[in-house]
């Protein structure tokens, strides 16, 4: 008899998790920014607003290090794959490297940390 009293509290339960992790799971939120491709480690331990130069931010890549968008409001934007595997988004950002862009995409935050799925990227004007 308490196999079936367990049973509904089970599926309650079952449902009330499922339906949270659905709602956890996040489908990014729809942006669009503008900021400069950088090197990522630049863009931390130099502290830069804006790359030094093109071909700095194109051997900084090209050494492995991963490119990012600093946003007009200071945010690190992380480029990333929606697939899995995921792939590396370098090759996407490597012609704009240095440059000031606008991106339109979605922007998926944890801890501290802006990661953006780029839709359309394309090279703005450099404001000096």
């Amino acid at each position: 008899m308490n196999t079936y009293r367990a049973a509904p509290r089970f599926l309650i339960t079952f449902v009330f998790v499922a339906v949270a992790f659905a709602a956890g799971s996040g489908a990014g939120k729809p942006v669009h920014i503008k900021g400069y491709v950088l090197d990522s480690a630049c863009a931390f331990t130099k502290d830069l607003k804006k790359p030094v130069s093109k071909e700095c931010a194109t051997t900084c890549a090209k050494a492995g290090s991963p490119l990012v968008i600093l946003g007009s409001n200071g945010t690190i934007y992380w480029p990333i794959a929606d697939s899995a595997p995921s792939a590396g988004q370098n090759g996407k950002l490597l012609p704009f490297a240095g440059q000031m862009v606008s991106a339109t995409g979605k922007v998926f935050e944890r801890g501290g940390s802006s990661a953006l799925v780029i839709e359309k990227i394309e090279a703005l004007a450099d404001k000096k």
